[in-house]
């Protein structure tokens, strides 16, 4: 069996070791292991794009959140995208890709790609599928680190540290409230409206709550 507690081992799995389950031991989260050795074998100018588990990109303790500390800290996470629910038929499993490049020293592009694609049926299962527009969007929203709206954010890696290092896109959108102009004749009017509708509520629940109480006067304890 392989010893992984070794010096060169603790240092490439500096973020541990997710246990092994003792009942189901292939659900071991053995992802974690590739994603550690990928960042320990980054050279200089490497670059690496991993497949995850979506969870793992906003975790908020244990392993996960270590790898997610270090990349960030490393200055090695270039981009994250969270892509839609079945893009492979194989698998429900909801994915993110994470991209990483050692001389990425700027700002970090989060791409919420998980309302876009078509959902298919592929044999037994379904899949979603993206058109060649929407392929395109993404690629040309993460190389140009465009900021679109409902779907990329531009982050610092300080604003990353500041969110507890979620790489979830959707974290850092703006949340918009939008005010409507309305005279005040027009607010009367729903004033009035909101009265009626209330009224109308009051009468209803008194006329259940009278029914209730004949209900019960008529049940008996034998």
């Amino acid at each position: 069996s392989l010893d992984l507690d070794t010096k060169e081992n603790n240092e490439r799995f500096f973020a541990g070791i997710p246990k092994i389950p003792n009942k189901k031991k292939e659900s071991m989260a053995i992802y974690l292991l590739f994603i550690q050795h990928i960042m320990h074998s980054l050279t200089a100018k490497g670059k690496a794009a991993i497949v995850v588990p979506t969870g793992f990109i906003t975790a908020q303790s244990g392993i996960d959140k270590k790898i997610r500390q270090k990349m960030v800290e490393s200055k090695i996470l270039a981009g994250v995208v969270s892509m839609p629910s079945n893009i492979f038929a194989t698998t429900g499993t909801n994915v993110s890709i994470l991209f990483l490049d050692a001389t990425n020293k700027e700002d970090v592009v989060l791409i919420d790609a998980s309302n876009l694609g078509t959902k298919v049926k592929e044999g037994k299962n379904q899949k979603t599928v993206l058109s060649n527009e929407e392929e395109q969007l993404i690629i040309n929203t993460f190389n140009k680190k465009e900021q679109v709206e409902d779907l990329s954010v531009i982050v610092s890696y300080e604003n990353i540290k500041a969110k507890n290092y979620s790489l979830s896109a959707g974290q850092y959108f703006e949340v918009k409230i939008e005010y409507i102009d309305i005279t005040a004749e027009e607010f009367s009017t729903k004033m009035k409206g909101f009265e009626t509708n209330l009224e109308s509520l009051f009468k209803e629940s008194k006329l259940l709550e009278t029914e209730i109480k004949n209900n019960l006067k008529g049940l008996k304890y034998e």
